[in-house]
């Protein structure tokens, strides 16, 4: 198909389909002449791909170019694949450092070790958890500490709900698609059920005023 037929099976402008291709983020389709190409299925599987990350997973160009680059990589570990996919879906820990940080990270370990979790010292998950931890107490939110215990606590049946979805895909790219797609779509709908949580617990605790009560 053309670059016109692309854009309206995927949803994508053709501006932006012309993009991703400068940014490596789509593959070029098959050159038919010096300004002409040929694009099939795969590149219409992609662009919804990463418009899904970008729309509704609110990854940045820069993020989804990089994730997309370890998917397509011919590193022939499956671990070790999926382990770089995951981390380059995390924000930088660069800069976080001090004493602060590190007791908080060392108190982040010691969670993780009581609860049972298998983990890497060096993965940017801790960090971040512990950059949490270091703000919260800085807003004299010392109790904060408390709530995250309660957190880690619960997520290992998320971690098993994740996994099984993972393990589904039918190939090593849909495995490594799937990757992406539990975690940066299955992150923002955790967000949003979490949302709906506590309006529910909030209606419980504090009952509505009025005739508005959420159902049922």
């Amino acid at each position: 198909m053309r670059i016109s037929e692309l854009s309206r099976r995927s949803g994508v402008a053709v501006p932006t389909i012309k993009y991703y291709l400068r940014e490596g983020i789509l593959p070029p389709g098959e050159r038919t002449s010096p300004n002409q190409a040929r694009y099939d299925d795969g590149h219409v599987h992609r662009l919804r791909f990463v418009r899904a990350l970008i729309e509704v997973g609110g990854l940045s160009v820069a993020t989804v170019r990089e994730v997309l680059a370890r998917i397509d990589s011919d590193e022939a570990n499956l671990d070790l694949r999926l382990g770089t996919v995951q981390k380059a879906l995390l924000p930088s820990t660069d800069g976080l450092s001090g004493p602060a940080q590190e007791a908080a990270e060392q108190e982040v370990v010691n969670l993780l070790e009581e609860y049972g979790y298998r983990y890497f010292r060096d993965h940017p998950a801790i960090a971040s958890l512990a950059n949490v931890m270091v703000a919260a107490q800085a807003l004299g939110h010392n109790r904060f500490a408390e709530h995250l215990r309660r957190y880690v606590a619960v997520m290992p049946q998320v971690g098993v709900i994740d996994i099984d979805y993972i393990e589904q895909a039918r190939t090593i790219d849909h495995m490594l698609e799937s990757v992406v797609v539990g975690t940066v779509l299955g992150d923002t709908a955790i967000a949003a059920v979490r949302r709906l949580a506590q309006t529910s617990e909030s209606a419980k605790r504090f009952p509505p005023r009025g005739s508005e009560t959420p159902g049922p």
